[in-house]
């Protein structure tokens, strides 16, 4: 029997990032795979420990727990000078799928949503499966958004503009004059901003901006994997305004019904507890960072100064086969290629990995690039 799938699935492909980590052999170093090398901390694990004890394993109310909503509205006011409501705030199972069912709400067939080139790639392949239509902005020099570029690239067809800042594969930060610029630009246009804060607590240089402050036309993504080290516990949220959130729960009810009972339990453990883990990691990736730059530059190859995130973004020509050399010396990193059409030429690199695996990767690399 010849089986039909639908071009929505079929039009995109499997990740670059998961298909290069599952090529890789034995003991190779990890430089593809995004997420900290650090255990979750102790007081988080405790905290979901404590709640499957108490029984607490059935689902939740849709939108999130209580407790753990009160502690997002807390630290979106403390932390990016925000005001939301309890009832504005929607957990999610990771900060996947609140980018989901947010493109899901937005968009559909003859819509469009701006993504950055290069950018996650999960952006463009959402917009595919919602049956939009992913329209790449191609970053400037200094791998950031330009708005008037931006606003270029809006036609009557944009529904939404995809804002990542710190970025997800160049570490590139924006400024706030570039948010502003952007979200004044896409209220004008009536066009919503999807704004990917999940980096926003490893900053190097400059400064983390919600867009939000700027307009009720945003929706904030977040989550608890990046700046707790939970990534496999997949929990994340959203804030909007109640129109948007009525729409994107109407998705997150089929979709999912609700996150995990247990991570959420964990989620307000980090959030209410002590955040001193949260600097030790930042202050780790920062180490890290100046070391392999400071090695890159010293090999002559390319590398704008990542200002946030935990990736490199090197320009170093044939990027499939430095990819392919370097995996073959047990190194694992991520063709540019992967990230958009303006991702050609350059490599991301991961250095969210210990010291002493990243200087035996940058040995490798020395005979390679």
């Amino acid at each position: 029997m010849t089986v039909k799938f639908d071009k929505r699935v079929t039009g995109i492909n499997i990740s670059g990032i998961r298909k290069m980590f599952e090529g890789a052999g034995p003991g190779a170093i990890n430089l593809g795979l995004g997420q900290p090398d650090f255990d979750t901390p102790e007081h988080i694990k405790a905290e979901a420990i404590k709640a499957i004890e108490e029984g607490f394993t059935g689902y939740t109310g849709n939108m999130g727990i209580p407790e753990l909503r009160e502690a997002l509205v807390a630290k979106f006011k403390n932390e990016n000078g925000l005001s939301y409501s309890p009832a504005q705030i929607l957990v999610t199972s990771g900060a996947s799928e609140a980018l989901h069912i947010a493109i899901e709400a937005l968009c559909g067939k003859g819509d469009e949503i701006l993504v950055p080139d290069p950018g996650f790639l999960s952006y463009s392949a959402l917009a595919t499966m919602a049956d939009a239509t992913p329209v790449p902005v191609p970053l400037g020099e200094t791998l950031r958004y330009d708005p008037e570029m931006v606003k270029k690239y809006i036609t009557k067809n944009t529904r939404a503009i995809v804002l990542n800042s710190p970025s997800n594969p160049t570490g590139a930060v924006q400024t706030p004059a570039e948010i502003k610029a952007i979200v004044e630009i896409a209220l004008d246009k009536g066009v919503t901003v999807i704004s990917d804060e999940v980096y926003e607590h490893f900053i190097y240089g400059g400064v983390h901006e919600s867009p939000a402050r700027y307009g009720d036309n945003v929706i904030t993504i977040n989550a608890a994997s990046k700046t707790y080290a939970m990534t496999g516990w997949r929990l994340g949220y959203l804030a909007a305004g109640p129109d948007y959130v009525d729409q994107m729960l109407k998705v997150h009810q089929y979709v999912q019904a609700c996150a995990c009972s247990i991570s959420q339990r964990a989620a307000w453990a980090a959030l209410t507890g002590p955040q001193n883990c949260v600097t030790i990691m930042r202050d780790e990736f920062r180490r890290r960072r100046d070391y392999l730059i400071g090695e890159l530059h010293a090999m002559g190859v390319e590398c704008v100064m990542p200002q946030g995130a935990f990736y490199a973004f090197p320009y170093v020509g044939d990027e499939q086969a430095k990819v392919m050399e370097l995996l073959k010396k047990g190194v694992i990193t991520t063709p540019g290629s992967s990230f958009g059409e303006h991702g050609k030429g350059f490599i991301r690199m991961c250095y969210a990995t210990s010291m002493p695996n990243l200087q035996k990767a940058v040995g490798i690399m020395k005979t390679v690039l």
